[in-house]
């Protein structure tokens, strides 16, 4: 997977330039914004109706269970219009006491992935959050049978699947969690919410912008629960800083910094790689989904971290976020644990007007699309912007920090604290962050997966999405984030974004 020049693949930096020139010379995105309705920002009250296409999206069939998904233009960044599920319902209303039913889309097999993970975490403490795992989906079958095998230690009933249209057909089912790769995400939770399920989606909302408004819309339509897989919502630091912020310890927000740094000699993402995939237990179209289609190249063998170089099915099936098919790599794995986060910090999270990105390969060029160390630089209405840097060859990070014109917010691994900038001592008290204060007393002291999903299942309880600490809200101003740094990466523009029109154009 070596580029020549460190150019970005699969389209030579030429065509880029040549699509960004389509219309009046700006690259404009607006597939599924054409078809939306529902507000777009928070500064627009009043969100205009967009038309409706004439044409039926193109869509095309995948897998043996044979799924219709659009069909994108991975190599120009965008998305298409997801087809309508096959299952529609009201969501399922659930009091304090009732037991919530989940079903695990996406698991992944030996320790290994966000699926167990999770799947692990309710097992574990399915009495005292009232739960049971009913149903495991996945397009390897090794992986069905062995999460199966897991969650039957608390349930006996559990059904296992690679469809995931089964699992919505069930109305003894309320809530999915969705752990696919990300060119997966937006269609199983437009999908899961149409058919009444309430959602818990990894970051991030979904692979391209348009399909993130689609999201959002059936979100706001249905009124499902969704919460994204951003842990770091619900460490209250963050929220302490909000309540810092808007109270004007800082005076006017000036810039916010931070970064997800890693290394590994391996290589990131280099995970193991099962001996026994072939084409009767691993449904390969149906796992390409809307990604461009590639004849099944069978794997190898058994692959472990130190073997980097492969580009089979098996590598592409478990080290999907080296390639920009399925991945926005850093952008779309590490930064969101910090930019969801960021965006509550600072008391106002807000679209974006202006991103710009770069993304280098100047040391894992030879196994991966995506950039091994990438900068990226937001600014927002209100008048503040963000640096954040990301790099999964050097572990050494910014710390984070908010800069106002009178003080600066510092953290701490269990604290925040304001201190004053020099020329404002006098009329500035630095102070420590109250983080005990009543009003985040809802909270966890520090990012928790498990205190993240319990967050979702009260809001489930509660009837209130926006009582997820990663709503659909926050998800969506981030995933735009995301989606313009990877195409000022890829193309080497900045890219401005009109809120109230749901518009991209390249500066």
């Amino acid at each position: 997977m070596s580029k020549k020049n460190n150019e970005p693949s699969p389209l030579a930096r030429r065509d880029f330039f040549k699509a960004a020139t389509t219309v009046a010379g700006a690259f404009v995105l607006g597939t599924a914004a054409e078809t939306a309705t529902a507000e777009a920002s928070p500064q627009a009250a009043k969100p205009q109706a967009k038309p409706t296409p004439t044409a039926a999206p193109a869509t095309k069939i995948v897998g043996k269970i044979k799924i219709a998904v659009p069909v994108v233009d991975a190599a120009n960044m965008k998305g298409g219009i997801f087809p309508k599920g096959t299952v529609m319902a009201p969501p399922s209303a659930k009091g304090a006491n009732d037991r919530i039913t989940i079903a695990s889309i996406g698991v992944g097999g030996a320790g290994i992935g966000q699926g167990k993970l999770h799947l692990n975490s309710f097992i574990k403490e399915a009495e005292q959050r009232n739960t049971a795992v009913v149903a495991i989906c996945d397009v390897y079958q090794p992986f069905v049978d062995e999460t199966v095998a897991i969650a039957k230690t608390k349930q006996a009933n559990v059904m296992g699947t690679n469809d995931y249209r089964k699992v919505l057909e069930r109305k003894d089912i309320d809530a999915v969690i969705i752990a696919t790769p990300e060119h997966w995400h937006g269609q199983i939770s437009v999908h899961a919410m149409q058919a009444g399920k309430h959602v818990y989606c990894e970051k991030p909302l979904v692979r391209y912008i348009e399909e993130a408004w689609q999201v959002y819309d059936v979100a706001k339509s249905t009124k499902s629960v969704i919460q994204i897989g951003s842990q770091g919502c619900t460490d209250v630091r963050w929220h302490a800083a909000a309540k810092a912020i808007k109270d004007g310890a800082l005076g006017k927000l000036v810039m916010g910094q931070g970064s997800y740094c890693r290394c590994n000699r391996n290589g990131e993402w280099n995970y193991q790689i099962p001996d026994s995939i072939n084409a009767t237990n691993f449904d390969w179209d149906l796992w390409l989904g809307s990604a461009p289609s590639r004849p099944f190249v069978s794997p190898k063998g058994a692959g472990n971290g130190a073997e980097t170089t492969r580009n089979d099915a098996g590598a592409r099936f478990r080290r999907y976020r080296k390639y920009t098919d399925y991945s926005a790599g850093i952008l779309g794995d590490l930064m969101p644990h910090r930019l969801h986060p960021f965006l509550i910090a600072s008391g106002n999270p807000e679209f974006p007007t202006r991103v710009m990105s770069i993304g280098t390969h100047g040391v894992q060029n030879k196994d991966r699309e995506v950039a091994d160390t990438v900068q990226v630089m937001a600014e927002f209405p209100s008048g503040w912007s963000m640096l954040f840097i990301g790099s999964t060859v050097n572990e050494q990070g910014l710390p984070d920090l908010f800069r106002g014109e009178k003080a600066t917010v510092y953290f701490g691994s269990t604290k925040v604290e304001v201190k004053p900038e020099r020329p404002f001592s006098d009329e500035v008290e630095g102070f420590i962050v109250d983080t005990s204060a009543p009003e985040l007393a809802r909270f966890h002291p520090t990012e928790d997966v498990g205190a993240h999903e319990r967050n979702w299942l009260e809001a489930i309880r509660k009837n209130d999405p926006m009582h997820c600490n990663c709503n659909i809200d926050l998800a969506v101003k981030a995933q735009v984030i995301i989606s313009l740094a990877e195409m000022s990466q890829r193309m080497g523009k900045s890219m401005n974004f009109d809120a109230k029109n749901r518009k991209v154009t390249a500066g």
